[in-house]
This record gives C-alpha cells, structure tokens and sequence, in this order.
C-alpha cells in the first residue's frame, strides 16, 4: 500500500492557495495508488496512455524549491503527463516573478492530446496562481521546442522517456544561463537510457557539474556553468 504521509510532508514546503493544496493531495494520490511504473525502456507510449504518472511528492517539494532558491522565471518541462509537477514549477515561477514585478513562464510539453487536456482542466481548477503561468506546447518536443524558447532559461526538468532526453537538452542548451538547473527524473533505474545523457553531462568540456540525489529512482541535478574557459 502506498505511504500517503509523504504528500503533508511535501506540501508543508509550498505556500499557495487552500484549492492548490487540495488539488495537489488529490492528484498525488490519484498517481501513488498506480501500479509503479517508470518510462526507461522502448515500450511504446500508448500502452501506458491512461497511467497516472507524476513526479514523486517528495521530488517535486525538492523542484519547488530549487525554483524558489534560485529566483528561476523561465522553466522548460520536458514531459508535463497530467500536469502535477507543472503546478509546481508555476507556484515558484509566478512567486518568483511577483517579487521582481517581472514576467515568467513555464513553457511545457506533452505528445499525448489527452493528457494535455486533463493537465489543463488540473490548471484550471488552481486558478490564476498557477494556470496564467503556463504555456503548453502539444506535440513532439524536438519540434515544438525548436522556436520561441525565451532567451535565458532558467530550470529544465528532464521528466520524459529516456530517449528524448537528449535530443531535449540539445534544444534548449543554447538557451541556459550560465547557472541554470537542470533536473532528469529516474535517472539510476533508468541508466541505461540515460547513458547518453549521462556521458554528456560528465564530461566538463560541455559545461555541466553535477550530482544525483538518493530519491527513490535516482534524481539527478545539474548546474549549467558554461563551457569558457573549460
């Protein structure tokens, strides 16, 4: 049976409304009492179409609060699902934005049409704290993220089927600041997929330092320092 107890735990860390909160126990608990599933191997999407999956509460207390540590205004999400984690990023963006008085986005993305619907009505039900935050892009990624990438990103959370993640990061690369997080979800019960990635970013020539923090799966988190002087 899943322990439920992580979700107080994890909204404890994130001020918003009474409805977000709710909303957020009941999606998380929607996703915890799926059967566990992680999107590493070459099954294809449409068999998993209906699963609830969703980044850990735990995890997305820990992204909630990098954004908020780091003042990041524009964030990438590469693999939205049903929009749990989204609301997250657009908690700290919006926060992070009404202290500068400055603008802020989420720029994110999902393939499947019927995942982006229900991760909009989740939007919807949050109101104007999270949903004018958003800007969802339907489709495959490697094509929708192509144009209109704000100029400097901020945050890039890598919580998609391993064999995108790259082509993702080649994207939006010439867009990170120097400083910007990146965080891949999964990222030892998928090593295998991720081997690419992973040899990319251990490399210091391509500009990366970074480690994995010991959550359930792996989660692993990168600073972008730049490649001058390397």
């Amino acid at each position: 049976m899943a322990d439920l107890s992580v979700i107080e735990k994890a909204l404890v860390s994130v001020p918003a409304s009474q409805a977000t909160l709710e909303l957020l126990r009941d999606l998380h608990t929607q996703a915890l009492t799926e059967p566990p599933y992680v999107s590493t191997d070459n099954e294809h999407e449409s068999a998993v179409l209906d699963k609830f999956v969703a980044l850990d509460p735990d995890k997305c207390a820990l992204v909630y609060l990098l954004l908020r540590a780091t003042g990041a205004r524009f964030v990438v999400e590469a693999g939205t699902s049903f929009g749990v984690s989204t609301i997250y990023l657009a908690l700290a963006v919006g926060q992070n934005a009404a202290l500068l008085d400055a603008p802020g986005k989420v720029i994110a993305t999902e393939n499947e049409h019927t995942k982006a619907i229900r991760a909009r009505q989740h939007w919807k039900r949050a109101g104007d704290e999270v949903e004018k935050w958003i800007e969802l892009r339907e489709g495959d990624l490697r094509e929708t993220l192509k144009t209109n990438l704000p100029e400097s990103i901020d945050f890039l959370l890598l919580d998609i089927w391993s064999v995108l993640a790259m082509p993702t990061l080649a994207v939006v690369k010439p867009h990170l600041r120097k400083g910007a997080l990146v965080v891949v979800d999964n990222i030892i019960a998928g090593r295998t997929g991720y081997a690419d990635l992973m040899e990319h970013f251990a490399d210091p020539r391509n500009g990366f330092r970074s480690t994995t923090a010991p959550y359930a799966g792996g989660l692993h988190i990168v600073v972008y320092v730049g490649t001058e002087g390397v």
